[in-house]
């Protein structure tokens, strides 16, 4: 409880600050939506011209689109340094966050907001309201499968960056592993043989932020809600371990940390979204 009230003061101030110019950050939410738009465009076409994919059609595309955006834009709302973590414990930017009595890994993370998240998030929404799954039960679905696919999601990006602590940077392999990562869960699971569907299960677990959320919010299972809920339970683990481990060898950058009311403003240089690929 005592966290939750820390997080819930820096997502507070986080807000504020974004949306001190507001003509920036409705932009950026704005554009971030029409891109997303755009993007799926490229499956409406597809599916025009081939109706049905292994028994996944365009509204089932909808869906699973829906649930990735919505949790890749939750995750950049509430814990947008979960991107750039390698750059800062490269850079020796964790300095900052062990001089306060918080757990360092949550206040790190959790200390910055990408604004157009929002615009990924509301797309979610929007693209399951366009599915034809659309039921209020459905909708509840949807909200559970968006938290539980962006836990694994934030647990996966913490888990990939705190590699630095023993590789030194890291920012072309988190890109790598963030576009892996992205690109695999917007696709059918159905086109995948057993082997790849394995790594999107475990090394890649893409399938738990696309198309396993998707086919629960399709149609309530236990099983399927069982599923999530252990790949969350499971992503606790990888999200700590490392990180608590990775402390332990962390070099300080012999840097006077400062920090200004403009730094929230700085986004990290984000080489990838949701729908800014090209299929």
């Amino acid at each position: 409880m005592k966290e939750l009230k820390f997080l819930t003061a820096i997502w507070k101030t986080n807000l504020q600050s974004a949306m001190e110019y507001r003509a920036a950050f409705l932009t950026q939410v704005i554009g971030m939506l029409a891109n997303n738009f755009i993007y799926f465009a490229i499956w409406i076409i597809f599916f025009d011209r081939f109706k049905d994919v292994r028994g996944w059609g365009v509204n089932d595309m909808y869906v699973t689109f829906g649930v990735l955006s919505s949790a890749f834009g939750l995750v950049s709302l509430l814990f947008g340094n979960a991107f750039n973590l390698s750059d800062i414990i490269a850079k020796g930017r964790l300095d900052y966050y062990l001089s306060l009595p918080r757990p360092v890994l949550l206040h790190t993370i959790a200390s910055r907001t990408i604004a157009s998240g929002m615009g990924d998030f509301l797309y979610g929404f929007i693209s399951y309201g366009l599915s034809g799954y659309f039921t209020w039960d459905g909708v509840l679905r949807f909200v559970l499968a968006t938290l539980l696919a962006a836990t694994v999601f934030a647990a996966f990006l913490i888990l990939t960056q705190s590699l630095a602590f023993w590789f030194g940077m890291m920012t072309n392999f988190s890109n790598l592993v963030l576009n892996a990562m992205l690109t695999f869960g917007i696709y059918p699971i159905t086109l995948f043989d057993s082997y790849a569907k394995l790594i999107l299960f475990t090394i890649i677990p893409a399938a738990f932020m696309g198309a396993l959320p998707a086919e629960f919010i399709r149609a309530f299972s236990w099983t399927t809600l069982g599923q999530l809920c252990s790949a969350q339970s499971a992503s606790s683990h990888w999200r700590s371990s490392p990180s608590t481990l990775g402390l332990r060898r962390y070099e300080s950058g012999s840097a006077i940390q400062t920090r200004s009311k403009f730094d929230n403003k700085r986004e990290p240089d984000l080489k990838t979204r949701p729908c800014s690929r090209v299929t």
